[in-house]
């Protein structure tokens, strides 16, 4: 038994050297279940209108709210302080903020653009990357190659070089193209490229190459796609700055890239780069039913991923998490597929047409989770165990640790801080609300 539990650990980047830490894991993560509202900023909605993304710097001492009208605004997360607005950061909604290191920043935009920024010199943009043909909605960013990923609803994911970035902007080029794309994560050590659409489907890119030009007939296919009992495709219309709409049933008959999937192929020794797997993730109460994926987030440690998606007739929305399941199918036919899904909840699908944006804490031990005027704090069981030790034969529903209202309008998006025992949480009116310990 413990030889087993040892290769266990190694598989999922565990070993007996970081045990002991796990202990002080426990310790913070107890800290959430004493957390209250403390501070609330509610600036004038006349300006920023709603808040659409939270983002705070890797050392926790700057909160960066992305904001409907234009807006970026900058406060101080430990005194509640507001430091600065950027009034015109774009010209239209600010969708996404995302951190390359605690000083250098980049928003992106529904003006199909994405905007660099240094904190030591907020008064101009570092440099404006134009690319896109529609809205800019996701950025991920390679800290070992420093190049910028984003994507957008033109379905394209843009690869931008900023070792090479000046006043002008960086060198780019289109990596990936889907229908109906979504969001777009990197896994926490960028091996795998996580995209999810408005028709339900989750594209895996794996053994993830960013330097590698492809074409969309070039993707080899490591896995037969997971079929459901639905077998139609589905998308989404998406007619304002943020809604997400009802799906509605397409005349494509099959899955997406039908036309252009070459046959599997692999290297020697090993898959292919980029190799391209389609599943249609199962969603509780789902399976006869299409779903669109709104928000899409990774385990810290690359353990699993978080969806939140939204049922075909928009009456109910299910937070799930899906544990990675590594290795090659048994047979190159074989249906099975490298995600499984573990635990799940139903939300409340208050304020219809919004994405509600979730996320798990830096240990990724608890979720927060937007739920109707608040949020919830989920764990994989009551003790907030972290989620390789409780591991089900069976999905099983998240536990409720604690549930936080604070908002008078339906919350939108919710962050941990990396540094500290304290949670952001943003809402459609333009509220934003931090959360801490309180004895």
């Amino acid at each position: 038994g413990g030889l087993f539990r040892w290769l266990r650990g190694r598989c999922v980047g565990r070993s007996g050297a970081v045990e002991p830490a796990r202990d002080t894991f426990r310790a913070m993560t107890g800290l959430y279940s004493s957390i209250q509202p403390a501070d609330s900023v509610h600036l004038s909605t006349r300006t920023h209108g709603a808040v659409f993304n939270l983002e705070y710097s890797p050392d926790g001492s700057v909160l960066t709210v992305a904001c409907e009208q234009t807006e970026v605004l900058l406060f101080d997360p430990i005194s509640s302080k507001h430091i600065k607005t950027l009034s015109e950061a774009h010209e239209d909604c600010v969708n996404n903020i995302r951190f390359l290191d605690n000083r250098l920043f980049a928003t992106c935009s529904d003006d199909t653009t994405i905007a660099l920024w240094d904190l030591r010199k907020l008064n101009t943009k570092v440099c404006t990357l134009h690319g896109h043909t529609s809205w800019v909605k996701n950025i991920e960013y390679d800290t070992n190659t420093r190049l910028l990923v984003t994507s957008g609803f033109d379905g394209n994911v843009i690869i931008w070089d900023t070792n090479r970035c000046t006043e002008e902007g960086c060198p780019h080029k289109k990596f990936f193209h889907t229908r109906f794309l979504m969001r777009m994560r990197l896994t926490p050590d960028c091996s795998k490229m996580l995209i999810s659409t408005s028709s339900g489907y989750l594209l895996i890119l794996h053994d993830l190459d960013l330097n590698k030009s492809l074409e969309v007939g070039s993707y080899p296919i490591l896995r037969a796609r997971r079929t459901t009992s639905n077998s139609d495709t589905t998308s989404t219309s998406s007619s304002g700055s943020r809604a997400v709409g009802s799906p509605c049933q397409q005349n494509d008959s099959g899955p997406l890239f039908e036309k252009h999937m070459s046959r599997p192929s692999q290297r020697e020794g090993g898959s292919p780069r980029n190799s391209l797997e389609v599943l249609t993730p199962e969603v509780p109460g789902e399976r006869d039913r299409g779903n669109c994926i709104t928000s899409l987030q990774l385990h810290p440690k690359g353990w699993a991923t978080l969806l939140r998606c939204s049922s075909n007739t928009d009456d109910q929305e299910w937070t799930c998490v899906y544990e990675f399941q590594e290795g090659a199918p048994v047979r190159p036919v074989s249906p099975r597929c490298s995600l499984r899904l573990t635990h799940c909840i139903e939300e409340a699908n208050v304020g219809r047409g919004y994405i509600k944006e979730l996320c798990f804490s830096p240990d990724g031990r608890m979720i927060s989770s937007p739920h109707g005027y608040g949020i919830r704090l989920l764990g994989f069981d009551a003790q907030c165990s972290e989620l390789v030790d409780c591991l089900p034969k069976e999905a099983s529903p998240l536990q409720e640790i604690r549930s936080l209202y604070s908002h008078n309008d339906v919350v939108l998006t919710t962050k941990f801080s990396p540094t500290h025992c304290q949670i952001a949480s943003g809402c459609l009116s333009g509220r934003v609300s931090l959360y801490q310990p309180k004895f």
